[in-house]
This record gives C-alpha cells, structure tokens and sequence, in this order.
C-alpha cells in the first residue's frame, strides 16, 4: 500500500540535492529562492554537527567545499543541499571526490540518506564559455544512476543584455521593434550556442534543463526549476517525499494531484469501473490530499 504524504514526512526527513557549479554560477542564491530566504545557510558535517561558517570560509571564496557537509536553510530545514567540491576549478583530486561521493550516495539503501537529484547550474552571463571542461567531464564521465540531473542555465536574463545591445546597433529600430525582436534575438542566441545540444551528445547527458533569470529578486518564483524536477524523478515515492518538501509551490500540488489521481479515477469512471459510492467518493478525496501535505 502506497505511504501517505503524512508517513512520508515522518519516515524520509529530508529531500537531498547535489549542487554542482563553478564560482558565481548562483548557486547559493538559487537555494534561497528555493527555500524562500535571504539567510545564509547553516552548515553541518557528516555526522550532523554545526560547523561554524567563519571556520570554511576562506575555502568556500575560493569556491571548494567539503562535498560532504550539508547545506540548510532554517526556512525549509527539509531540503538538504551538498555543493561540489571545486572540481570546476579542474583539480583532479576534487573531480574523483565527486564521483565517489554521487556514486555512494545514489546507491544508499536509505532513502533518506541518498541524493534524489542533482542541479548543475551553468551561468548564462558566460554562454560563450558555457561548456568548459568540467562540464564535458562530469557530463562524460560521471554516471549518476537512477538519479536525474537537470542543467540549470542560471542568470539567463543576461541574455536579454545581450540581445538588446545587438539589436540597438541595428539603425532605424523603434522601441517597439526593440521590445518585440529582444525575445525571438533571445532565443536566436541560446539556439545558436548549442549548449543543450552538445550536452545532450555526451555520454551521461542530463535528464532535462530549465532556464531561471532574475534569480536576485526575492519574489522570484522557482516553481519551474521543482516542475522539472519533479518530472524527471518518475517515481511516485520520490515525487510526494519532493511535495512534502517544497513549501511554496501550490499550483505544483494541484498539478500533480490532478496527474497521478484524479486523472485516474476519471479513467475508470469512463470504464465503468467506479459506482459512485460514498466509499470511493471518500478514497478519491484521501488519494488528492496526499498531494497536498501543507494544508488542512
């Protein structure tokens, strides 16, 4: 019998994410989007204890962390985030801690204990420079098993930058033509960089991908960075451990409850496999409430 949103809570605490990226990728900020913050988040080692963050601190500027110590935010203390550990810097000591640390973690009985997804964030205000060679490594070498990666194309309004200084060294455009033709130059660029294609051609190519921009504003809305995370997960456990994490994103419950249930007791509602009674009136309303852990 499948577990509630309730006994999912309270048998996997935690929804875990490997975070990979080079230095000024917006990793951090991207996590406080997430978690709906502007706090910096607390760090623990691997047995749980706080480590003090003036501690790491000269490490963590220069862009190496411990891969093992978790990241988490007082705010949403459910979403556990590790950071790569410099490997985008080119160290090879750091790549292979990478890898061992993926290959051990996506392989752990306990789910609780295992990473469920992996971010890897590729700053758009370097599109020129968007593949370097730790992407074609990790992208080529690093076989992360059933966990999903998504290629998160952080800062992508830097594109719109770009766009329109192109456009205003075009003559006799009028501001219309400018607000019109930025968007479709927009496109037109990250079409042209290639950069999901080449990913897609590698060997371990990343699930799906989704672009954020004006990640520095506080209001900005991650929802489709757990839209396309939650789809890429597939199993169903893992989707519910995912909305009874997230704590923000409502039209995510409503859209996965109307996915996995009430779309399937439509179907056997046209197959003439429900009567209609009060019973199953009661097990439809049980099933669509597990989509939503934050309310009632």
């Amino acid at each position: 019998m499948p577990l509630s949103a309730q006994e999912i809570r309270e048998k996997f605490r935690h929804f875990r994410i490997l975070v990979v990226g080079r230095a000024n990728a917006g990793k951090t900020t991207l996590l406080q989007r997430v978690c709906n913050t502007t706090e910096k988040p607390k760090i623990f080692d691997d047995y749980g204890n706080e480590i003090d963050v003036d501690v790491v601190k000269s490490s963590v500027d220069r862009g190496y962390h411990d891969i093992n110590n978790a990241l988490m935010f007082q705010s949403n203390p459910g979403f556990v985030f590790h950071d790569s550990c410099g490997f985008e810097a080119g160290g090879e000591d750091e790549f292979k801690k990478m890898k061992r640390f993926v290959s051990e973690r996506a392989s752990m009985r306990k789910l609780d204990e295992r990473i469920h997804a992996i971010w890897y964030c590729i700053p758009m205000d370097e599109y020129h420079r968007a593949i370097t060679t730790a992407e074609e490594r990790f992208f080529s070498e690093c076989d992360t098993s059933n966990v999903p990666v998504i290629a998160v194309f952080t800062k992508f309004d830097a594109l719109l930058s770009v766009a329109l200084g192109q456009l205003r060294r075009t003559p006799g455009l009028t501001r219309r033509d400018l607000f019109e033709g930025t968007p479709k130059l927009v496109e037109e660029i990250f079409t042209n960089a290639n950069i999901w294609g080449r990913l897609c051609g590698t060997r371990h190519p990343p699930k799906n991908y989704v672009r954020l921009a004006k990640m520095n504003i506080d209001e900005t809305d991650c929802g489709p960075l757990l839209e396309c995370t939650m789809g890429a997960l597939g199993d169903k456990a893992l989707q519910m451990l995912l909305i009874s994490t997230q704590q923000t994103n409502l039209e995510l419950c409503i859209t996965y409850a109307v996915k996995n249930e009430a779309m399937t007791f439509i179907k056997r509602a046209c197959q003439g496999l429900l009567q209609g009674s009060e019973d199953e009136c009661i097990l439809i309303q049980t099933e669509i409430a597990k989509w939503f852990p934050h309310t009632g």
